[in-house]
């Protein structure tokens, strides 16, 4: 016998079991839906029939009230209302008569109600009103008394027995709530005793090779299953020996080869200096190298959530990097040195990490993981943090010998120590203009020394839109007119005001609009447009230029960068400086730029609804 077939014998029991159970339970719930149904039946028409013609009596009273009480038509319209629905109220009891003494009671109401009606009759016959009142308390309200009181005697008759059937009816319950537990424990009692048996006897085999399954789990390979029979247990059996003795096979050929490779690849890890992680698509830690154990104090045995024992700042930057790589956008590179993040590592002080992430591709060529590398650049900061001293040191020192040196060219210019000549002129002029471009440079060496070193303070307050691009295009505009180029702006309505720093914003616009002015050729246009993009106020800078190659437009922004074939005079600061104050409005700049057609240089700033 097959083992399906001994597994289908052995439900046979209990399928009786259930068989007996259902019908029995059938039977007995059939009886008490059957009491409930005839308690509805019976009794609740009744006591529906009767509150209404109570409330009907009451309405016919209230009109006679308002008949009493002058508002005659009133209580004509409210009684004539009431009349056919109590007499259909009054029908609908008549017959439901299931109890004993409710047709006593039944032909009283009807009585009761001739009665009142007739007095009723009556009663609108009456045309003065004290005549009326007269006849309303000496007649017509006995008769609404009597007619309420026979009402109220068949709803308290069929009440009481509901109350009375209920009764009967938990009682019933609990026999059969009784009967309905034996009936159970009896069916279960059979059921499970004979099920059980069987079960055992079928299942006996699946003991013996789950214990071998369980020895092969634990590293025998040697385990073997003893099954006899012919049955779907027994060839399994005879598979799993087969599966164990090749396992051991090959155990005994690969697994030396695996642990020699797993080991070569966890020592060129980790004979790496900087820390390298490798995280799974779902975020959990799968390798880590030495340096990361010792950097970040990562320890791949702990199990669980190891990131969450890494510092906040080191890990939201390491699942920044996972995201990116995880997310199918290829391999991670930072940007600069601004994104590197600082962790105390040792008492000689913190270190510098520059997150690189690449991805980790499965069997079918999906992104799996992510593996994560931190560079160490620590002296490389320190070098740029020293580059960017001496450059902040020089660009300060120059300041004063430099303003003394404007100030003497344009007093000997002015003829203020003396009469010049033409060509005398001619050099002096040539002369401001190059300490005029030195002042600029040294000022944009300035800025960039303190946005560098943190000390960007942004004094924000509530500025008209108009006065920062008026501002912005007055600069400018004496260059404009000598290049022949047209400035023009448009402002949203809806931006009337931003909150900013102003006098960063004029710096940021201001560079915009000049090197547009500066590349643009003679009848040109360079316009100035700001609009509101959901919760961000957007400036755009667009002019009619020669415009930037794709391949340049990644590096305009970086420091000390001049593209080719760029007019002479800067230092290449500019773009650079007006990121990083865009950036510490917490907004974004770009550009957007066609060879031969132009570029928009673009800027958004956050900014509540109504600024």
């Amino acid at each position: 016998m097959t083992l399906r077939s001994r597994l289908l014998l052995a439900q046979v029991p209990l399928v009786v079991a259930l068989l007996f159970l259902g019908a029995t339970a059938v039977i007995t719930l059939a009886h008490v839906g059957r009491a409930g149904q005839r308690v509805l039946e019976d009794n609740y028409r009744s006591v529906l029939a009767t509150q209404r013609i109570t409330e009907q009596l009451e309405r016919m009273d209230s009109a006679a009230l308002f008949i009493i009480a002058g508002e005659r038509e009133r209580g004509l319209a409210q009684q004539a209302a009431q009349r056919p629905p109590l007499e259909t109220e009054l029908g609908v009891q008549l017959g439901n008569i299931t109890e004993p003494g409710e047709a006593e009671a039944t032909q009283r109401l009807r009585a009761a109600w001739v009665k009142y009606r007739e007095e009723f009759d009556a009663f609108l016959q009456e045309r003065d009103a004290e005549a009326a009142r007269t006849r309303y308390f000496a007649s017509l309200s006995p008769a609404f008394q009597e007619a309420k009181a026979a009402a109220s005697s068949i709803l308290a008759l069929n009440q009481d027995a509901m109350v009375r059937k209920n009764d009967q009816l938990r009682h019933q319950s609990e026999r059969v709530n009784t009967l309905m537990v034996l009936a159970v424990l009896a069916a279960l009692g059979f059921g499970l005793f004979f099920t059980t048996s069987l079960v055992q006897r079928a299942l006996r085999p699946v003991s013996v090779l789950s214990q071998a399954v369980r020895r092969l789990g634990q590293g025998d390979v040697e385990a073997r299953a003893v099954v006899e029979g012919r049955d779907e247990i027994a060839q399994l059996a005879r598979d799993f020996n087969t599966m164990a003795e090749r396992l051991g096979q090959y155990r005994k050929s690969s697994l030396g080869e695996l642990l020699q490779a797993q080991a070569v690849s966890q020592a060129a890890i980790d004979s790496l200096p900087d820390p390298v992680l490798v995280l799974g698509a779902d975020g959990g830690l799968l390798n880590v190298n030495a340096a990361a154990e010792e950097v970040l104090r990562l320890r791949l045995d702990d199990g669980g959530d190891a990131l969450g024992r890494v510092e906040p700042e080191v890990r939201a930057v390491l699942e920044r990097v996972r995201a990116h790589v995880v997310g199918g956008r290829g391999a991670y590179q930072p940007r600069g040195y601004e994104e590197a993040v600082r962790v105390e590592a040792s008492p000689e002080g913190g270190r510098w990490l520059l997150p690189r992430g690449s991805p980790v591709h499965g069997e079918t060529g999906d992104v799996v993981g992510a593996t994560l590398i931190l560079q160490d650049v620590t002296r490389l900061r320190r070098f740029d943090e020293l580059k960017n001293d001496l450059v902040a040191t020089v660009a300060h020192e120059f300041r004063t010998p430099l303003t003394s040196l404007r100030m003497a060219i344009h007093l000997v210019a002015e003829g203020v120590v003396g009469q010049v000549t033409e060509k005398q002129a001619d050099l002096l002029f040539a002369a401001r203009e190059d300490c005029e471009r030195l002042q600029g440079i040294v000022d944009d060496l300035l800025d960039l020394s303190r946005i560098q070193s943190g000390q960007l303070q942004l004094d924000v307050r509530e500025v008209r839109t108009e006065e920062l691009v008026e501002h912005a295009l007055a600069a400018q505009r004496t260059l404009a007119e000598d290049r022949g180029v047209r400035l023009s702006q448009s402002l949203s309505p809806d931006v009337e005001t931003v909150r900013v720093d102003p006098d960063r914003l004029h710096l940021v616009l201001g560079n915009l609009v000049g090197n547009g002015v500066k590349h643009t050729p003679q009848d040109g246009a360079v316009s100035v447009h700001v609009s509101r993009d959901g919760a961000h106020v957007r400036f755009e800078v667009r002019d009619t230029g020669e415009g930037i190659p794709a391949q340049e437009q990644a590096r305009i922004f970086e420091k000390f960068y001049r593209a080719p074939g760029a007019p002479a005079g800067g230092a290449g600061l500019g773009l650079s400086i007006a990121r990083d104050i865009v950036q510490a409005h917490g907004g974004e700049l770009g550009v957007v730029s066609t060879p031969g057609q132009g570029s928009t240089f673009w800027f958004t700033l956050p900014q509540p609804a109504e600024a």
